[in-house]
């Protein structure tokens, strides 16, 4: 994913920071406790296609 894209992209439901997932498939919203994913290297910013975080993943620092 492109860095510059990423650094204005936030999540639409808490507008905070995104971080891309290990394997680039993802949107990770830290606070808003979203994964977001990335289809053919386009975010869908979508609440109904994110998925929860598992309490794992939202502990996780990386």
């Amino acid at each position: 994913m492109n860095k510059a894209l990423l650094e204005i992209l936030v999540c639409p439901v808490t507008k905070a920071p995104l971080t891309l997932s290990e394997d680039g498939t993802e949107l990770i919203s830290k606070m808003g406790g979203m994964a977001y994913p990335v289809r053919d290297g386009i975010p869908v910013l979508l609440e109904t296609e994110a998925r929860t975080l598992t309490a794992e993943e939202r502990l996780d620092d990386k």
